[in-house]
């Protein structure tokens, strides 16, 4: 599968809702996911048409990894459909829409996006970046009807 930069993500209100859902399920640790479409190769807007939640195998309200056989599982059923990985979601449970150190840390794809949802005030927050050499550029979020 090839990762391709994206300037703007655009997910259908469906799919965005279906992340804060699983982020609330996953309280009180964060929950973990991928999100999949079609990839403007120009550098542009990628089409969100898929949600892959995970298992934050972490158990933790600070951290999260993937459980490795549902993240190859979820890639090859993105490949499997013509989509390619766009973004990495994860929750903040307490925290800012923003990337902790450790978020800056473990971004080792600098091809994709890595989007954000707080559930630390009443309505939730999300937010995407691109994280490259150690620094994160917030990004566009698009939210279609």
């Amino acid at each position: 599968m090839r990762f391709e930069r994206v300037i703007v993500l655009r997910i259908p209100r469906s799919i965005l809702d279906a992340v804060i859902a699983h982020a609330r399920r996953g309280l009180p640790n964060e929950a973990c996911g991928y999100l999949a479409g079609k990839v403007c190769s120009a550098g542009g807007a990628a089409e969100i048409a898929a949600h892959f939640p995970l298992t934050n195998v972490d158990a933790s309200p600070e951290h999260f990894g993937f459980d490795p056989a549902e993240q190859f599982a979820a890639l090859r059923q993105a490949g499997g459909l013509g989509l390619k990985l766009a973004a990495c979601y994860h929750s903040h449970p307490a925290t800012p829409a923003r990337p902790s150190a450790e978020d800056i840390r473990l971004a080792y794809d600098p091809g994709i996006s890595y989007v954000i949802v707080s559930l630390a005030a009443e309505a939730p927050e999300v937010k995407s970046f691109r994280i490259r050499n150690g620094e994160a550029t917030p990004e566009g979020i698009e939210v279609a009807p």
